[in-house]
This record gives structure tokens, C-alpha cells and sequence, in this order.
């Protein structure tokens, strides 16, 4: 039994036995477990009834992965775990900017991913970088840490559990560089993964909090080294 309090999770894939073998493992860890075979079903369950998490298959009938986690996330932010097909990278970049959290390469490990839901469910729930509580102020960037909630002049913006993390780690951190490789391991808890998960919610936090996306001011790139954060106050 997992440690982590219990989380309904919306299983999504086509295939009867990836699903089947999923759903046994995180059943496994307590969690309550429910599968479905098509993206537009998926859609219709999540939107009625929002899980804790979706583990999401890429390639889906009636409305594919990318499909699902956008639509979905034009109304909540529920925790997504794309599963993608081994190589494809740009459809596993895609999926990370379309708002997934994160994503397994099939063929996987069920252990590997029920480690992986785990981690996504700590990060969800305020469980690692964002802990305490405390207001955190950038000129007209205001973070609340302790009601997880970030305000842009005033209007209060959207972000996934993940980009919250990552926000809060680089206020917390400012004019400190740090590479991809110490981002994942401080933000994401890996000591292994892909850059490239860093690259991607760089690019969407710039694209909600940057004035102009393409020319960052606060989240800025020092060349050969990785990110740091300058602060505008």
C-alpha cells in the first residue's frame, strides 16, 4: 500500500490489457481505479466527474491523447500522465505543451509508472518544492504558496502542478543559474530524464508570465548552463 492517500485515476487506452495490467498495479497502491477505451469517452468522464489523475494512451479512437488533455484543460487542471509509443519524441514534446505532466514510453514498466503516478499525485498535492506556506512577490507576479495560487497584474492564471513547482523553486532561487539536469532532480525528483520535460514548461510558464514570450526578462536562458530566474523588482 502506497504511502500517498488514495486517488481515483481514469485509466485511458484502447488496449484492454495495458489498461487491465495499469489498473492492477495502482490498485495495487490503493488507488481507486476505473478504465475507459476511447478519448471521447475519457472526455465525457473526466469533465462529469474530475479524477485525481489521467493516465492518457496518445493514440485514441474518437479523439486522441492531445485532443483529450486540451480540451480538458481548458476547463480543469487534473494531474495527466501520457503514455506515448517508444521514439517519438516530438509526440511526446507536443503532449508536454499541450499540458501533460508528464509521460512513459511504451513499452513500460507498470512499476515504473505507478512510481511515476505517485510522484505526479505528491506534486499535485503540494507534497514536495511548494511547502509551507508564504506570499512570494515579483513587481505584478504574486505567488501564494500555501493556497497555490498565482496572480499576474491582478488576474489570477492558470498552471499545471508542475509549472507551480517549477515557478515557485526558481522565486525561491532567483539569480541562481541551474541546469535541466538540476531542475529535474530539485523540481521533478529525478536523478534521470528527459531535458526536454524542462525545456517544455520553461516555454509554457514564459508564455503565461512573460510580457513577451520570445523575449524572456524573468525566466532567462544562460547559454550552456541552463535557467535562472531575475527577478523584475
Amino acid at each position: 500500500m502506497s504511502a500517498n492517500p488514495a486517488a481515483r485515476v481514469l485509466v485511458v487506452d484502447d488496449d484492454p490489457t495495458v489498461a487491465e495490467v495499469v489498473a492492477r498495479y495502482l490498485e495495487r497502491d490503493g488507488h481507486e481505479v476505473e478504465c475507459v477505451g476511447d478519448g471521447a469517452e475519457a472526455l465525457r468522464r473526466a469533465l462529469a466527474d474530475p479524477p485525481d489523475l489521467l493516465v492518457l494512451d496518445l493514440m485514441l479512437p474518437k479523439l486522441d491523447g492531445l485532443q483529450v488533455c486540451r480540451k480538458l484543460r481548458e476547463r480543469w487542471p487534473v494531474p495527466v500522465i501520457m503514455l506515448t509509443a517508444l521514439g517519438e519524441e516530438m509526440d511526446r514534446v507536443v503532449g508536454l505543451e499541450t499540458g501533460a505532466d508528464d509521460y512513459v514510453t511504451k513499452p513500460f514498466s507498470p512499476r515504473e509508472l505507478a512510481l511515476r503516478v505517485q510522484s505526479v499525485l505528491r506534486r499535485a498535492r503540494g507534497a514536495l518544492v511548494p511547502t509551507g506556506t508564504g506570499v512570494l512577490r515579483d513587481c505584478d507576479l504574486v505567488v501564494d504558496v500555501g493556497a497555490h495560487e498565482v496572480r499576474l497584474g491582478g488576474q489570477e492564471i492558470t498552471l499545471t502542478a508542475r509549472e507551480f513547482d517549477l515557478l515557485v523553486y526558481l522565486l525561491r532561487n532567483p539569480r541562481q543559474a541551474f541546469s535541466r539536469a538540476a531542475l529535474l532532480d530539485q523540481v521533478w525528483g529525478w536523478s534521470f530524464g528527459d531535458s526536454s520535460t524542462v525545456t517544455v514548461h520553461v516555454r509554457r510558464l514564459r508564455e503565461k508570465i512573460e510580457p513577451d514570450p520570445t523575449d524572456p526578462r524573468r525566466i532567462v536562458t544562460v547559454w550552456g548552463v541552463g535557467y535562472r530566474y531575475e527577478p523584475l523588482s
